[in-house]
């Protein structure tokens, strides 16, 4: 396996489309609708009242894109694609009108109309932002949503000379990307996240960690170029807008550096049978001790072929594993390397990869057409927070960290392995840090019922991230962007423009080392702000 600047090869043959890909000409394929630089004409983006940008906006683009809160199928609309029903109240910040762009045109003439006229854009693809920062603001402020759900064209070419490649729009979710690939050769695939509802544009904006990481990296390690709208309301592809922005969009989060539209992808190949597992274990039947044990065999010692993840809830652990094989072929590994597991034949289900999705998307159901519907998915109220771990948590502590799955409100958590080729990637490759040395990640998560004010679990959540604390990574506390979290802190605007100081205290926490250099980026091509949220990436301008 090699990393070639910006994908992962199967093998070292003289392929160089990811290294030549900037010097193609491919911008002349592409349509750049002729808007002139706005910088130096925003007006505030701190006074508009956005009705000059819906009048904008009605002479560029067809009227029944435009969805204001007048519109009878506003609240639908809104709530299309939203996955934390915590940001659907009345009190919530909403947007003065939802854009559901068709094509690219209509994003630039968003863009265009918004610097004009001193509105915002947010940008939602699948609407998992764990904060709901793609469709709402946390703060009184005036703008609008780019909404790319009715972008989700999805076009693989499997004979390609460096491998086959897929263009995948990012209205599109990942469970179409499977489904679509699958369809179109059953021996590929795509190394991504376990929820199918997830929109691929926001998706691999964070990076995009998935069952198949250790075998193939993250998602993000895969995409070999992109079209977007930047601040100026240009259309660039990799060719056109250079490999430093190219770097920032593979990871450093939604939002921050333009309008995402499509993302070319290496696909990867799987084999005709895959197996999962499913093993529930108690504490009884020595959940805490298979837990100590499986935190090093599951990110060092395994196969990179199998990711066995653990679930825990209430007083016990299910570790779920994708192996990319049959069940012969892996299970006296398992019996080896982790006997206390217990694991048998009868543990092993066999299927093909597509109904591997969607048995971890559905929680056992092989049905893979149901990967086609975005509007199946968690939707609920929750708050989520998530760790990495790099030192194995001493066996003593488990029984410890049990105990808070009784408590009242207590939610339940997912610990994901590393390692792998997902730790031999460097660094700084992508903006995603968490590599070389990282054990798991954990995601907390925190449900609550509908007229519950949700307050005992988020007590919960962040009572017990507090306690985890002292076992997890320190200085930065790392933290995973696609789990975004605002307690761990927000950006401080002056003068209309978020401050790169104030931001390291989450940056950091997200991006590592690299966070200076997405804030470099950010200061390149849009320094003055205007794709932002409560934790987008601010700019750092030269000389600083």
């Amino acid at each position: 396996m090699e990393y070639i600047t910006g994908t992962l090869r199967p093998n070292k043959q003289a392929c160089v489309e990811g290294a030549n890909m900037a010097l193609r000409g491919l911008a002349t394929a592409l349509l750049l609708i002729n808007f002139s630089s706005c910088y130096l004409s925003t007006p505030s983006l701190a006074t508009s009242d956005g009705y000059g940008f819906i009048q904008c906006l009605t002479h560029k683009i067809p009227g029944e894109l435009i969805v204001t809160p007048g519109s009878s199928n506003f609240t639908s609309v809104l709530v299309s694609t939203s996955k934390n029903s915590n940001f659907l109240t009345n009190t919530t910040v909403k947007p003065i009108c939802i854009v559901t762009v068709a094509d690219a045109s209509h994003a630039q003439a968003a863009v265009v109309c918004g610097r004009q006229n001193g509105v915002r854009l947010r940008v939602r693809s699948g609407g998992h932002d764990y904060e709901g920062l793609s469709y709402r603001s946390a703060r009184a402020e005036v703008f609008a949503v780019v909404d790319l759900a009715n972008l989700r064209a999805i076009t693989v070419s499997a004979d390609e000379e460096c491998g086959p490649t897929a263009w995948v729009d990012s209205g599109a979710t990942v469970g179409q990307l499977y489904y679509t690939i699958a369809k179109t050769n059953p021996e590929l695939g795509f190394p991504a996240g376990e929820c199918p509802t997830l929109g691929v544009g926001g998706h691999f904006s964070g990076g995009g960690i998935g069952m198949m990481m250790r075998r193939h990296g993250l998602a993000v390690d895969h995409v070999i170029d992109a079209k977007l709208v930047n601040a100026d309301g240009e259309l660039l592809d990799r060719a056109t807008m250079g490999e430093d922005l190219f770097w920032a969009i593979r990871g450093g989060g939604g939002e921050s550096f333009g309008i995402v539209l499509s993302w070319k992808v290496g696909l990867v190949k799987v084999p005709p049978t895959v197996t999962m597992f499913r093993i529930p274990r108690t504490l009884e039947q020595g959940a805490a001790d298979i837990v100590t044990k499986w935190q090093v065999v599951g990110a060092t010692l395994l196969p990179r072929d199998i990711n066995m993840m653990v679930i825990l809830q209430g007083q016990q652990a299910v570790f779920q594993a994708l192996y990319l094989g049959r069940c012969d072929e892996i299970l006296p590994t398992i019996a080896s390397l982790l006997p206390e597991l217990n694991a048998t034949e009868s543990d092993c289900n066999e299927m093909t990869w597509l109904e591997a999705m969607a048995f971890i998307g559905f929680r056992g159901n092989t049905n893979t057409t149901a990967l086609l519907d975005r509007n199946i998915g968690y939707n609920a109220f929750f708050k989520v927070k998530s760790d990495y771990v790099r030192h194995a948590i001493d066996k003593e502590v488990w029984p410890e960290i049990f105990n808070w799955f009784s408590m009242n409100g207590s939610g339940f958590v997912m610990l994901e392995p590393h390692g792998g080729v997902i730790g031999t990637i460097p660094a700084g490759a992508t903006p995603y840090p968490h590599r070389s040395g990282v054990l798991y990640i954990i995601q907390y998560i925190a449900p609550w019922p509908a007229g519950d004010d949700g307050s005992t679990a988020r007590n919960w959540v962040r009572d017990f991230y507090n306690f985890m604390g002292q076992y997890v990574t320190k200085s930065p506390r790392e933290a995973y962007i696609n789990f975004r979290d605002l307690d761990i802190g927000e950006n401080k605007v002056v003068n209309d423009v978020s401050v790169f100081g104030s931001s390291k205290v989450w940056g950091k926490k997200y991006f590592g080392g690299n966070f200076k250099r997405l804030a470099k980026v950010k200061g390149m091509v849009d320094p003055t702000d205007y794709f932002r949220n409560e934790q987008s990436i601010p700019p750092l301008l030269q000389g600083y």
